[in-house]
Formats: structure tokens, C-alpha cells, sequence
């Protein structure tokens, strides 16, 4: 008996008796499709099947892609029959998904530290710690195992996503309405980035053997794009914490589209990275062939000797991963790779295989092995690492131990650092030591210059010769108006009892910074703009809202040294990360009538001058900035009172650049300076920015001879 209740059938109006057994037939049985070698349909059907069964190695009918793992990217990284971005070729043989490990240059896997516990982020224990870098905030892209880049290709693993981001103002935390979504091309940013910096078609020579302009212009780019993608997910409300990861969609991006250098796998330093360069995101080691794995601890290739390929490691990230000892700084106690425990309790002994062989190689070989050290960010609250370039080192012994963890054996490697290097993890000591009272700071004339001025004390140092200081001066840690600007539309400040929030669409300082929050908890300026809109006196929110950054005076610990040829310079005992603030420039603002009352006696060092031609950041400043240029020129006397910022010296090739920030009170404006990092900055390393070139109309100033030193040295500055 047939039974049903269509869509023109009446249900009894009774109850339905269950006991009954409904013959049920399907509405259409599918049967598999294949194809034809033309694509179409067998038998007499014209059209092409909608449902096609297609082998995973092909071939494959007109609109059907091959996909990953089941073909491999060929040595270009595009076919030729797909252009579209996607960079599949030669078909494999089908393998498991979680089968797949970073493969290196020479074929290798490179191999992720098997054993580990993983993440909740995908990623393994091991990286996880190195993966902690979303500026504190979390913002940033979903990632799975199978989605992090193929290191030695550039092509991320896992299916490829859209290049878009959602964005919404959700006014956490401060009562703002919440606004639609709205996607936003990333592209268009990316695009413009590349061109600007010329990295939309790099030489394959540089690809494989970089340099230091062109490592330092991969990594600008990439943290540049960074913190955009950071700030535009921050709008939409994802809180600290968040799986989305802008570090690794941002590195994944810039290797597609070939924004990488030193492919090459080599023994020794590597061109364009220096002993004690910092990188805080663990990508960006691969996007300066620093250390290749995304993932893995140990780095190594495959060299012929003797008829057979034996391994040889060439770097390793010692990051706190393992139980590796490394207090002293010539001396890093290594622990292999493998092993341990799993999270479902399980241990196994580690294996001499992969990495662990290679570095078992390189201790017979003898060869030189890079040593990346990773230490906490105490600026981030110590949540994440830091990673340090130390320099080379040799294996001089290994052995086989129990594990600390459980009765499982584990390998370990003595390395020793190559002698003549310059400091790096020992200097990063000696500066913590001497924050903490544990060591004196040789040299030190006053241990704090400012008298309490400024939170953190300011000592004064030289070490070179018997000079006692510079020359008398006050020290003001803020700027001296005479009179603000006028401007005609009175402001209105904000409401933002708890401090602004991202995304809030009823504050005002927000809106007038184009919907977005300029800076991050941390300090760092998330995108450029001519103006950056602070809030002022006026408004509500308390003194640590995150749009006050520059008013709160210098977060990193600063001192005031005697150089070997410029006089006195600035630099930081903290490692400072790129787009972080340093501090502003204080002193008195004058009218530019009074600039050539400081230029014969040579005091117009104290001056900061708005007016000259300065060099920009980067080509083009974001893409979505209609702020207009400052109405009124800005002088600034630091001869008789001024803070730190007097102290900077100039560079051709600077690692500080100044950023005008404006605060409104009603109708008065103030604009002030504010200086932020241009890229990561070590601990002991100048700061120095550019003293911008004198107008044409100006050019009688007298020149100053230019001791910078940089390879883009223009020789002389005002």
C-alpha cells in the first residue's frame, strides 16, 4: 500500500497509524556520469553532464580544476593550463592529508617536530609559541595544518581562499550600534604595496640570492599589510585571543605572488640579514630564506660527498619548544626534534632521522649551522617570542638522554657560537641584567636625564671618551604652544568613558580617522596618514585609551649615549617592533620667521622643521586616505627645553620616521610630532631619522657633512 503526503495531498485528520509500513520509493536515482575525452556527456545527450565523475588525477573537463594534494606546483608554480593563480601541474599519487609536511627546497619535508601536542589553531606546540604575534589583539585569518605555506615554493598548502576581508563596526565594549558587514578587496592594497616598493617582479638571481635593500623591503611590505589586515579585522570585533592569524595570510600572499628572497638553501649567513636582526612573527624568517620551515625547529639540505646524499642542517629555532639551555650566550644546549609526549599520552623515543641526522652530520662535517634564538616580548606581557638572529655555530658533541617529561630517550646537541661575531643574545642579556639591578651599565654620567619627568627613567652614557654631557638644556617632556591653531568648525570630543573601542561608529575621533582605531594596545601605528586624529582634553576617554598613544611619552627604555663621531645619539634598551612609538618631539613651537636665528652657531640641530622635503615611508600612503595636508607649517625649538627626541641624529637610511598627530579642542588645534618605528629595531641600535632636505628657495642654510655611513648616504644634510 502506497502512501504520501505531497504538496496536493490532505492529511488524515485523525491520528496516523505508525503500525503501517510505507512503501517509500526515491524521488530519482543518479547514476554516475563519466566524461568523454571531449568533455561531454557519452551517449546522445548534446549537453555536458551536471554530474561528472572525474578521476583526481584527470583529466579534467572545461571548468573543472585539478586540486591539491593529487597535483603537485611545477617549478614555476603556475601550468600552463591553469593561470589563474592556483600553480598546479604534474600529477602525484594520491597520499594522506596529514601525511604532508613542509617540504624544503631539495624535496625534503624539512619535518615538523612529530610528537608534539597541538594547538587549538591547527598548528603544532612547537610553532604555536612563535605563532602568538597578532599585536595582542586577535585579528587576522583562520589557518588549519593543512594551510600553511610549502616554504621552499611559496604555495600554500590546502585549497586557496578569496582575498577578502569582512568588516563591521561593532562598538565592543563603548555602546556603539553595530554596522552591516561590508567585504573588503585586500587586493587593490597588496597590488599597490608591491608596486610601490617594486616588488611585483623580482629578478630570479635576487629570488635566490638576495641582498639587504631587498630583504628590507620584502619585510616593510609585509608588515605594512599586516597591520592593515590586522586593523581592518580588528573593526569587525574579534577579541584577543581569535584563531585569525593576518601573519601567516599575509606571508601566504606575498610568497604567491613572488615577495620572497634567498630561496637557495646555503651553509653560513644568509644576504640581508644581519647578526642581532629581530623578527617577531616566525613567517617572516621565511621570507628571508633565514630559516625555511614555517613549523619545524631544524632546517637542513642535501650535499654529495662521497657518491651518496647525506643531510646537513644548515639553521634551527630554539624557542623554548623543547628543553633546550642556552643562559649562556656562546653556549646552546640543543634538544632533537621528535619524540616526547603526545597529547593523548603516548611517548616515543626520538629517532635519528631528518633533522636530528643533520645535525648528527653537521658535528662530523664541521659546518657552520645559524642559530635563531627566540626570547619572551616582555612589552607584549611575555605572550609571545621574539626571534633573534645570534649568529653561526658549530655542533660539538651530541648524546642521547632520558626526557625530562617521561622515560623516553631524546637527542642533545652542544652547539658552540663561531668566535668574532658581533653580540647579539649577550648583549640582549646584558641589557636585562642591567634593568634589573643585576649588572652596572658601564659609562653612566646620570642615570636618569629627565629628573623624573618622563615614567621610565633616561640615563646619560659615554663610553668613548671624557666628554661629562651635552650642553645645558631643560628637559620637557611635552610641547610648548604660544598660541594653537584656529581652526573654523568647532570639534567635539568623544564620549568613550572606557577608552575608545575599534569599530565604535558614534566616536568622533574615530570617524575622523576614517572609521578606524590608528593604533594597537601596543603602540604601533596600524596605517599611515597624513594626519592622525588623537584624542584631546575635551574628550571623555580615560589617559591609556588607545588613542592617546603619543601623549603618554616613551614605552620603550631609552638612553642618551656619546657616539664615535656625531656627538650624542639616542637608542633603546628594548627591542622595538616596527610601527612602534618612540616618542615625540617636545620643545617649543616658533614661527618659521625664527629658523634663521639658530643657523650660526650650529644649534639648528635642535630643530625640527615640518616644512623641508622629506622622503616618504613608502611610495603612495593608504589607499583610503583623504586627509588633507597640514594647513599651517610646524616648527619646533628644542635649543633651550626639550626631551629625547633632540637627541636623534640624522640617516640617509633611517629606521625612524615622524608622523603628525593632531588634538582638537573645540577650535583650537595642536599638531604635534610623534616618531614611530620604521621596521623591527634590536636593543643598542641607534635611532635616527631623516632631517628632510631644504626647499629650493631655502638652499642658502649651510651644509653639514654627512656621516651616516648608509650605502644610500646622499653625503651632506641641512
Amino acid at each position: 500500500m502506497e502512501q504520501g503526503f505531497g504538496s496536493d495531498s490532505v492529511p488524515p485528520a485523525g491520528p496516523i497509524d505508525k503500525s503501517k509500513v510505507l512503501d517509500v520509493k526515491p524521488l530519482r536515482c543518479l547514476v554516475p556520469v563519466f566524461p568523454s575525452p571531449n568533455g561531454m556527456a557519452s551517449g546522445t545527450t548534446p549537453q555536458p553532464s551536471p554530474f561528472v565523475c572525474v578521476p583526481p588525477s584527470g583529466p579534467f573537463p572545461p571548468g573543472v580544476s585539478p586540486f591539491y594534494p593529487f597535483l603537485s606546483p611545477n617549478e614555476s608554480g603556475r601550468s600552463a593550463e591553469n593561470q589563474d593563480g592556483l600553480g598546479f601541474g604534474t600529477p602525484i599519487s594520491p597520499v594522506p592529508l596529514n601525511s604532508f609536511r613542509t617540504p624544503t627546497a631539495n624535496g625534503d619535508t624539512g619535518s615538523r617536530r612529530p610528537g608534539r601536542p597541538r594547538a587549538s589553531n591547527g598548528l603544532s606546540a612547537e610553532d604555536d609559541d612563535s605563532q602568538n604575534h597578532s599585536d595582542q589583539f586577535g585579528s587576522g585569518y583562520s589557518v588549519h595544518a593543512n594551510e600553511v605555506e610549502d616554504t621552499s615554493t611559496g604555495k600554500k598548502r590546502g585549497r586557496p581562499r578569496k582575498t577578502r576581508l569582512s568588516q563591521s563596526g561593532s562598538g565592543s565594549g563603548s555602546g556603539n550600534p553595530a554596522t552591516p558587514p561590508i567585504e573588503v578587496d585586500i587586493d587593490p592594497l597588496l597590488n599597490q604595496l608591491l608596486a610601490s616598493f617594486k616588488l611585483v617582479e623580482i629578478d630570479q638571481v635576487k629570488k635566490a640570492d638576495g641582498d639587504k635593500e631587498l630583504a628590507g623591503r620584502i619585510l616593510l611590505v609585509y608588515d605594512l599589510f599586516r597591520r592593515r589586515m590586522t586593523q581592518i579585522e580588528e573593526r569587525r570585533g574579534e577579541t584577543p585571543g581569535s584563531a585569525r592569524r593576518p601573519d601567516l595570510k599575509g606571508a601566504n600572499l606575498l610568497m604567491t605572488r613572488g615577495a620572497r628572497t634567498n630561496q637557495t638553501k646555503r651553509i653560513g649567513n644568509v644576504p640581508g640579514v644581519e647578526v642581532g636582526d629581530i623578527f617577531f612573527f616566525r613567517m617572516e624568517l621565511c621570507l628571508v630564506g633565514l630559516h625555511a620551515p614555517s613549523m619545524a625547529g631544524i632546517d637542513y639540505m642535501s650535499v654529495r660527498l662521497t657518491g651518496d646524499e647525506e643531510p646537513i642542517a644548515v639553521s634551527i629555532v630554539s624557542s623554548g619548544g623543547y628543553d633546550d639551555e642556552g643562559d649562556d650566550g656562546d653556549v646552546l644546549i640543543y634538544t632533537g626534534q621528535g619524540g616526547v609526549q603526545r597529547r593523548d599520552g603516548q611517548m616515543f623515543d626520538q629517532k635519528l632521522e631528518r633533522g636530528n641526522l643533520a645535525l648528527e652530520k653537521s658535528m662530523h662535517r664541521g659546518n657552520e649551522v645559524r642559530v635563531i634564538r627566540g626570547v619572551l616580548d616582555v612589552q607584549n606581557g611575555g605572550r609571545g617570542k621574539i626571534y633573534m638572529y645570534d649568529g653561526l655555530y658549530r655542533v660539538q658533541e651530541s648524546w642521547a638522554e632520558k626526557s625530562k617529561l617521561g622515560n623516553c630517550s631524546i637527542f642533545r646537541y652542544k652547539l658552540i657560537r663561531v668566535p668574532g661575531q658581533p653580540e647579539a643574545f649577550t648583549l640582549w642579556k646584558a641589557v636585562q641584567q642591567w634593568r634589573e639591578g643585576t649588572a652596572t651599565r658601564v659609562g653612566v654620567i646620570l642615570p636618569d636625564l629627565t629628573s623624573g619627568a618622563e615614567s621610565q627613567p633616561v640615563c646619560l652614557v659615554n663610553d668613548v671618551d671624557d666628554e661629562k654631557g651635552p650642553a645645558y638644556f631643560t628637559y620637557i617632556p611635552n610641547l610648548k604652544y604660544s598660541k594653537p591653531f584656529m581652526k573654523s568648525n568647532p570639534s567635539v570630543g568623544c564620549q568613550c568613558l572606557g577608552g575608545c573601542q575599534p569599530g565604535g561608529t558614534s566616536c568622533p575621533c574615530i570617524q575622523k580617522n576614517g572609521g578606524y582605531l590608528p593604533f594597537n594596545p601596543l603602540g604601533v601605528l596600524m596605517s599611515y596618514k597624513t594626519l592622525v586624529h588623537e584624542c584631546g582634553s575635551a574628550c571623555s576617554c580615560p589617559p591609556n585609551c588607545r588613542n592617546r598613544i603619543s601623549q603618554a611619552g616613551p614605552k620603550a627604555r631609552v638612553e642618551v649615549f656619546k657616539t664615535k663621531n656625531r656627538g650624542w645619539g639616542l637608542r633603546s634598551w628594548d627591542p622595538i617592533r616596527g610601527g612602534g612609538f618612540i616618542c615625540e618631539y617636545a620643545g617649543e613651537v616658533i614661527e618659521e620667521s625664527r629658523v634663521g636665528e639658530f643657523g650660526n652657531d650650529g644649534d639648528d640641530d635642535y630643530i625640527f622643521d615640518a616644512t623641508r622635503m622629506y622622503e616618504p615611508l613608502e611610495a603612495v600612503r593608504d589607499y583610503n586616505d583623504e586627509s588633507k595636508k597640514v594647513p599651517y607649517p610646524l616648527v619646533i625649538s628644542a635649543k633651550k627645553g626639550g626631551n629625547v627626541a633632540r637627541f636623534m641624529n640624522h640617516s640617509c637610511s633611517p629606521n625612524v620616521f615622524w608622523q603628525l598627530v593632531v588634538r582638537e579642542i573645540n577650535n583650537e588645534t595642536f599638531y604635534h610630532v610623534a616618531f614611530f618605528a620604521i621596521r623591527h629595531i634590536p636593543p643598542m641600535q641607534e635611532l635616527t631619522f631623516d632631517y628632510g632636505m631644504v626647499p629650493p628657495d631655502k638652499a642658502d642654510r649651510r651644509r653639514k657633512k654627512c656621516l651616516c655611513g648608509s650605502l644610500n648616504c646622499r653625503g651632506y644634510f641641512y
